[in-house]
C-alpha cells in the first residue's frame, strides 16, 4: 500500500514500500526493503496515464533526500511542479529510487561484490511501479536521468537496457576513466595507508618483500581497505580525504568483483608501490562509457530523446569524457543533444530545467 502525503499546489508525493527479492542476501548486507518515493503531476486522478521518468541520485546521495528542503533553490518536486505549472514540460510521473549502499552510493549496474542494482531496477521496480501507479507502461513512455554517478547509470541503461529506457538524460556523468578515477587513485592510496599493518616507519625500506607480498599485484586488499572500511562505519562523520577514498574503493567493487579476492573485488594497483595492474584496470576501463558507444550504438540510436551537458570546470574533469562520449556518439551516428555550461560539477540542479522538458516531451508523444 502506498502511504499518501498532500504537497499543497505540488502535485502529490507517494512513498510505496518495496520488498526487493533481488537485494535480498546482498554482500553488504544493505537493506533489502526499500521506500520508492514517487512525485504525481497535479493532472493525476487515477485515470489518466502519464510518462514516467526515474531519477538516480549521484555518488553520496539517496533518491528521498532530493525530497529535501533547500536553501536559495528549489527541491526536485518543487523544480516539477513549476514546470509543469508553467507549461514549460508536459506532466509526468517521476520516481526517486534508493539505492544507496554501505560504500556510500551505486553506479547502478550489476555487481557480486556490491549487489544488483541494474536488475532492482529494470526487473523489479520499473514493472513494480507500473502496476502502483498509472504509468504508461512502455519503454517509449519511461525514461531515467540523474548526475554524476547517477548521469553515468542513466547513460548505462540507456545502452544496456533499450527494452525498458526509451529516453536518458546524463549531467556530468561518469566517463574517461584515464582522467576521472586513475588520477585521484594516488591520494585513495596515501588514505588507505593509514590503516596499513604494520605501520610504516623511518628508515631502510625492503621494497621487494613489501611489494611482493602475497596477493599485491593481483590487486587484493592486504588488510588496509577492510581496516578502513570499518573504520568509516564506525564514525559519525566523513572528510573529503575519506569521502574520495571510499568512492574509489567503491568503484573498484563495483567495476571489477573478484568472488575469490579479500573483500569479494579487485583494486586497479599494486596497495603498496601504487603500480596499475592492466587485466584489473581493462576490467574498469570496459565500464566506461566512451568504450561502450560503438557496443551498443544500435540500442543508443533507438531512443526517443539523449540528453547529455557538463560544466568545463568540473572539478573532476569530467568535461573532456563528456566531450569524447559526445565526439563518439556522433561517430555512431547517435541522435543527442550535448551542451556546456560555465560552471562545475556542484550545486547544477538548475540544468534540469533544460533537460527534464526535453525528456519529457519526447516521452509524451504517442
Amino acid at each position: 500500500m502506498a502511504r499518501k502525503r498532500q504537497v499543497p499546489d505540488a502535485g502529490q508525493l507517494v512513498v510505496l514500500d518495496h520488498d526487493s527479492r533481488v537485494l535480498r542476501g546482498n554482500p553488504l548486507r544493505d537493506p533489502h526493503v526499500r521506500c520508492v518515493t514517487a512525485w504525481l503531476p497535479p493532472a493525476y486522478d487515477g485515470v489518466e496515464r502519464f510518462p514516467v521518468l526515474f531519477s538516480l541520485a549521484g555518488f553520496i546521495g539517496t533518491g528521498p533526500a532530493q525530497l529535501n528542503w533547500k536553501p536559495f533553490s528549489e527541491n526536485l518536486p518543487e523544480r516539477l511542479a513549476r514546470l509543469v505549472h508553467t507549461g514549460a514540460m508536459p506532466p509526468v510521473i517521476v520516481v526517486f529510487p534508493d539505492c544507496y549502499t554501505a560504500l556510500g552510493g551505486n553506479q547502478y549496474v550489476n555487481s557480486s561484490a556490491v549487489g544488483r542494482y541494474a536488475d532492482y531496477l529494470v526487473k523489479e521496480l520499473v514493472p513494480f511501479v507500473d502496476r502502483e501507479l498509472r504509468t504508461l507502461p512502455s519503454r517509449d513512455h519511461r525514461g531515467l536521468f540523474g548526475k554524476s554517478s547517477g548521469g553515468y547509470g542513466a547513460m548505462v541503461h540507456a545502452m544496456r537496457y533499450p527494452g525498458t529506457w526509451g529516453a536518458a538524460a546524463n549531467h556530468s556523468g561518469d566517463a574517461y576513466f584515464d582522467f576521472l578515477h586513475r588520477s585521484d587513485w594516488p591520494n585513495t592510496l596515501d588514505e588507505l595507508a593509514k590503516y596499513r599493518r604494520p605501520r610504516l616507519r623511518a628508515g631502510a625500506y625492503d621494497a621487494r618483500r613489501r611489494a611482493g607480498a602475497p596477493g599485491l599485484d593481483l590487486g587484493h586488499d592486504d588488510g588496509r581497505v577492510r581496516r578502513f572500511l570499518k573504520s568509516v562505519w564506525a564514525r559519525p562523520k566523513l572528510g573529503g580525504a575519506e569521502s574520495m577514498a571510499l568512492m574509489n574503493v567503491a568503484m573498484a567493487a563495483t567495476y571489477d568483483p573478484h568472488p575469490r579476492a579479500p573483500l569479494g573485488f579487485r583494486l586497479p594497483m599494486n596497495l603498496e608501490t601504487g603500480e596499475f595492474i592492466p587485466a584489473n584496470w581493462r576490467r574498469w576501463l570496459a565500464n566506461d562509457p566512451i568504450n561502450l558507444v560503438a557496443r551498443h550504438a544500435p540500442a543508443l540510436r533507438s531512443l526517443r530523446a539523449l540528453y547529455l551537458d557538463c560544466g568545463w570546470r568540473d572539478q573532476f574533469h569530467i568535461h573532456y569524457g563528456s566531450r569524447i562520449l559526445s565526439r563518439r556518439l556522433a561517430a555512431a551516428r547517435v541522435p543527442h543533444r550535448y551542451e556546456e555550461f560555465d560552471d562545475n560539477h556542484s550545486g547544477i540542479d538548475y540544468r534540469l530545467d533544460i533537460s527534464l522538458p526535453y525528456l519529457a516531451r519526447a516521452l509524451s508523444t504517442r
